[in-house]
This record gives C-alpha cells, sequence and structure tokens, in this order.
C-alpha cells in the first residue's frame, strides 16, 4: 500500500458539510479525499444526535439527522470519494507550484490542489464527569451519545445533565428505556422551554424521575457494566440509582487541533475566509461550515451548503486552469461521472 495519495481536493470533516462538498467537487469533475477523526460519516449529527430530527432542510418537512447523512453519502457516491476515518490531518505543507501535501495521523500523506476544511466546531471531545474511574465503564456502561436508539431499550438509564440534549434524550426514551432518571444539581433546566414542559409532562406521569438536586458521585459495577450510579447533594447526602447506562451528556467541547498552528487568521475558534469564495488567509484553503467565519456569518447546516458550492467553484481553476467554468445546472448536466 503506498504512503502517499494524490487527488485534487482533500476535505477535512465528513459531516454533512463535507459530505456536500465531495459532490459539488464531483459535479466540477474534481476528485476528493475526505479525513476525519470519527470512524464514521456524519460528523456532529452521526457522533451526537442521529435519531433526532432535523427541520430546516430545504425539500424535507422533517428528517432525522442519520438519514439526512446516509443521504448525503450516497448523493456523493457516483464520484468516488475515498475516505480516511479515524484519522486526523497532523500537518499541512507547500506542494510543488499550487498544491499541498496533507500528513496524516496514520503517517500516510495526501498530494492535493486544494483543501477544504469543514471540521464543523473542530474536533469533539465530550466533557467527562470527574467521577473517578469512569473510564473503565466508558463506551459500555458510560456514554455521552446515543448512536443507537434500540441499543437502551427497557434499560435503566440515567441521564446527567441540565442542557438541551439531557432533556431531549429523556423525551426521547420515553416508551423506550424501561426507567428513566435525570440527575441535574438545580431543579431549573437550560434547555428549550417545549421540550422543558415535555419532560416535567412525562414526570407528572411516572416515565420520567427528576433526581434534583443532585450531582454525579461515584460508579458501581464490573466488566464495563454499570449497575449502580451514586448521586450526592450539596451537603453532602447520597443516594443510589439502580441503572444499567449513565448517559453523560454536559457538553461537547471543541479544539481545532494541528489546524490552528497552520497560520491561518482565525477570530473565535472560527477561520476567517472571504465569504464569495470561502478562501482563507491561505490561498488554496478554503474553509465551509460552522469552522468559517465572516460578518453576518448565520450558522446553519444549508448555509454550510451553499458555501460548499462556493468553494468548490472557486477552487475549479487550480484543478482545471486551462478551462473556463460555464455554470450549468445539474438538471442539465446529470452527473458527470468520468
Amino acid at each position: 500500500m503506498t504512503s502517499t495519495h494524490e487527488t485534487d481536493v482533500v476535505i477535512i470533516g465528513a459531516g454533512p458539510v463535507g459530505l456536500f462538498g465531495v459532490f459539488e467537487c464531483g459535479m466540477l469533475r474534481m476528485k476528493c479525499h475526505v479525513v476525519d477523526t470519527l470512524e464514521a460519516h456524519g460528523g456532529q449529527c452521526a457522533a451526537l444526535y442521529p435519531d433526532k430530527p432535523i427541520y430546516d432542510i430545504p425539500g424535507f418537512p422533517r428528517i432525522d439527522a442519520g438519514d439526512l447523512v446516509n443521504n448525503l453519502v450516497r448523493q456523493a457516491a457516483p464520484f468516488a470519494p475515498v475516505y480516511h476515518l479515524g484519522r486526523t490531518v497532523a500537518g499541512l505543507t507547500p506542494h510543488g507550484d499550487q498544491g499541498f501535501s496533507v500528513l496524516l495521523s496514520d503517517g500516510k500523506s495526501i498530494v492535493c490542489r486544494a483543501v477544504i476544511i469543514a471540521a464543523g466546531g473542530g474536533k469533539l471531545v465530550p466533557n467527562r464527569p470527574p467521577i473517578p474511574g469512569i473510564e473503565a465503564y466508558e463506551g459500555q456502561g458510560v456514554l455521552y451519545r446515543v448512536a443507537n436508539l434500540e441499543a437502551l431499550r427497557g434499560k435503566r438509564v440515567v441521564i446527567a445533565g441540565g442542557g438541551d440534549s439531557a432533556v431531549d434524550w429523556a423525551n426521547g426514551l420515553v416508551g423506550v428505556a424501561q426507567h428513566i432518571m435525570v440527575v441535574h444539581r438545580r431543579p431549573k433546566f437550560r434547555a428549550a422551554p417545549a421540550a422543558v414542559e415535555a419532560m416535567m409532562r412525562s414526570v407528572g406521569e411516572g416515565l420520567v424521575e427528576l433526581v434534583t438536586p443532585f450531582q454525579l458521585a461515584a460508579l458501581d459495577g464490573s466488566n464495563g457494566k454499570v449497575e449502580t450510579v451514586t448521586v450526592a447533594d450539596e451537603s453532602g447526602q447520597t443516594r443510589e440509582l439502580q441503572a444499567d447506562i449513565l448517559l453523560a451528556l454536559f457538553g461537547i467541547a471543541s479544539h481545532l487541533g494541528p489546524i490552528a498552528d497552520w497560520g491561518l487568521r482565525l477570530h473565535h475558534q472560527q477561520i476567517d475566509v472571504t465569504p464569495h469564495t470561502c478562501e482563507t488567509s491561505i490561498p488554496g484553503v478554503y474553509a465551509v461550515g460552522d469552522i468559517a467565519g465572516y460578518k453576518g456569518k448565520l450558522k446553519l447546516i444549508l448555509t454550510g451548503f451553499a458555501e460548499a458550492a462556493s468553494a468548490a467553484h472557486a477552487i475549479f481553476s487550480r484543478v482545471h486552469p486551462d478551462e473556463v467554468l460555464h455554470m450549468e445546472h445539474s438538471t442539465t448536466v446529470g452527473i458527470p461521472v468520468s
């Protein structure tokens, strides 16, 4: 297996915007390699809420995040993208007159004409609660996201957190989990009022149990399986909750990782770009989606889709310098697979 790949465009991030970038580049006869630190496509949509509905995708009154990702993968498939999943980008160096060499964490490199950074908010790392020995349960008895709703069917689930994710999953697990317990340090939640009202109705009906004001204190179990979650209040009074799963939802921390060292112009963890091309302060490097910043930016998924199209069109002349780009619609040209 060669340690060096060659392609037209390297896309950093296999979330929805990165996947759509593959399609947009493909429509312009540009091949892509896609790198993502996660082991699967979809970025935050797949990692955090694959079963949650999205309502602002044009043409879809409602679509689950996981289904949107699957559709985008199928949409990109005719252009044969090469995915490097479970890997990070370790470095970026100039290559030749107008190209780049992208170094991956596995030691391989990809030579390309342009780079599109579609890394969302950066590398996502769950905020881990300070419980001694929690690492031994992670991935089995302790979860930081719900990748498979059915895996929680009939389980006793402790949800820890007071934000949107905690309240949404308290509502989403009604009728799925055997028993739902929501642990929060105070009785007031930092979530959408309608979602909190729905959860409180479930509390009143005995479908959800509120465990407030308490915080996580300890775990007990064996072989990665949780049996008891111990919680404590401010006075030190403790309570033991019989549980199968601890769903710890204390938010996600994000950071740019090695991208922050590339010399890009940054502002508040976003990469400054020229709006109409999405080109960064480094010629040939583009940023799209939540990681891209400019005046008037709307952090919406549809904005990211439009930015992916703009970047692809701006890159065309780098990959096909002797051709003139004529704007054509997909309804006219179809899928121009070479």
